[in-house]
């Protein structure tokens, strides 16, 4: 009797008299829209980074001079990571983000999970992530001379399906502002240093 029963709502199915439930896909990517802007100065990443973050929230944007004085920025660069949570919280008026440092180089195991769940979540909900990265010559996003560069960026996007993540790089680096890294690179590009999320 079962084998009779479900050919026949097969059948019906087929014919267009009775609709079977479809299977949804699984949303693998996603990016948030940003205003992108390269750093001004050579030592504004971090203001830069933390205005191209704000821009998915907000078109209210300060302008990277004021950012740069918000968060202590000197010629040496933007010091501490902290800075950009505490700036990118008042300056939205949220919460919603939190100092997450990787000391760890490589990075543990529960330091990657902790980062890709943060960028899942943090996309999900419409907030970019600003990391600090140090970035040796052996292991350079793209275009990036041949030194170690010690820099922040945005991350504005993932991609589950290859574990990739989108970036926004004020250093437009021979031309690389917005581009695309693995996440395994990504997770070992941050430490020692960490990230707003």
């Amino acid at each position: 009797m079962r084998r009779f029963r479900w050919s026949f709502v097969t059948l019906v199915a087929a014919l267009g008299l009775v609709a079977l439930p479809a299977v949804a896909e699984a949303r693998t990517e996603a990016v948030l829209a940003i205003q992108y802007q390269v750093q001004e100065t050579g030592y504004w990443c971090g203001p830069a980074a933390t205005r191209i973050a704000m821009s998915a929230r907000t078109g209210n944007l300060p302008s990277q001079a004021t950012l740069a004085a918000q968060l202590g920025t000197t010629t040496d660069g933007t010091n501490w990571i902290g800075q950009i949570t505490g700036v990118l919280n008042r300056d939205l008026g949220t919460s919603w983000y939190e100092t997450k440092e990787m000391p760890n180089d490589p990075p543990t195991q529960a330091q990657r999970d902790l980062l890709w769940r943060d960028i899942v979540l943090d996309i999900g909900n419409g907030y970019p992530i600003v990391a600090n990265i140090v970035a040796p010559p052996d292991n350079h996003p793209p275009g990036y001379p041949n030194e170690t560069i010690y820099h922040y960026f945005t991350v504005i996007g993932y991609d589950s399906s290859d574990m990739t993540v989108k970036i926004a790089d004020p250093a437009n680096f021979g031309g690389n502002s917005i581009y695309w890294l693995t996440f395994d690179q990504l997770a070992t590009l941050i430490p020692p240093k960490g990230y707003s999320a």
